[in-house]
């Protein structure tokens, strides 16, 4: 199976089995609701990207990993549409959950699909038990203190902060733990997969706040120009579209000169070019060619 649809059944299986009949059946609506369709997928196609260059002798526990990584994404979603954060209207291209349902479904939902995150890896654990710890203390601290998303959502209550560090925990500590979780799935050693996965996390956030001012609605699935009417920090803000264009190309060759020795190197070093190409909005990417 590609990537893609290894993610989808693993999300989908996981999804299910929190639809029992004692589940209060709107918040298992919502849950659903926020998880499906996905957008891209990128954090956990990284995930099993980096799994199958260090071997993926545990397809298992990767797809486990994988799917992880993905629940906390799709939490941190959900809280941040909340009308206390951005008040977004949609998300992936329909209203987002709180919109959908109400705010309080909508801050169960993201509590729910944290728990599940953990559930998840806990159910694949037999596949190779002696790797499990690794991985829940991976994507625990992605979500978590002192430099997880929660962390990363919180520097916008603050007066200050450094972009950069603001970039590393809001974006880059998902993607951190998606290579360092694909790694650890497969046995290898995880913890000099951590720049690979900051640095694209930070590329993907530049990239993000170019989307906010240089692109379209229709095609993003969520409204524009949130960064600039809610004081965020942000690259395209603070360097100009230029200055937000020339770091992302910079972060995108730090990213590759810090892909780890292994097995498959090069063909993750090619996949990850491959999909930087895309992070820009369609107006930027054409005057960038």
């Amino acid at each position: 199976m590609d990537a893609m649809t290894r993610v989808e059944q693993t999300l989908n299986a996981a999804v299910a089995r929190g639809e029992a009949a004692s589940c209060p059946p709107r918040l298992a609506r919502a849950v659903r609701y926020a998880v499906f369709p996905g957008g891209a997928r990128i954090r956990p196609r990284l995930a099993l990207a980096v799994a199958r260059a260090c071997g993926d002798d545990a397809p298992r526990l990767s797809e486990a990993g994988a799917a992880a990584v993905e629940l906390m994404h799709c939490a941190s979603l959900v809280h941040d549409d909340l009308p206390c954060f951005d008040d977004a209207e949609t998300r992936r291209g329909k209203p987002s959950v709180h919109k959908a349902f109400d705010e309080r479904l909508a801050v169960l939902t993201g509590d729910a699909l944290i728990v599940l995150a953990f559930q998840v890896l806990a159910q694949a654990a037999p596949a190779a038990p002696d790797r499990l710890p690794a991985l829940v203390a991976i994507v625990g601290a992605s979500a978590g203190l002192p430099s997880g998303i929660s962390a990363g959502q919180a520097w916008e209550c603050e007066p200050a902060v450094s972009l950069s560090d603001y970039h590393r925990e809001k974006t880059g500590a998902l993607f951190a733990a998606a290579t360092m979780a694909g790694a650890a799935a497969a046995g290898f050693p995880h913890a000099g997969w951590r720049e690979l996965g900051e640095t694209l996390g930070e590329a993907y956030q530049v990239a993000d706040d170019l989307r906010d001012v240089a692109g379209k609605a229709e095609d993003l699935g969520k409204p524009v120009g949130r960064d600039a009417a809610l004081g965020r920090p942000s690259a395209a803000a603070e360097l100009g579209v230029a200055g937000a264009m020339a770091r992302l190309d910079g972060l995108v060759r730090q990213a590759i000169g810090a892909i780890p020795e292994c097995p498959g190197r090069d063909d993750l070093r090619d996949l990850i070019l491959l999909e930087t190409k895309k992070f820009l909005p369609k107006g930027l990417a054409q005057s960038a060619a």
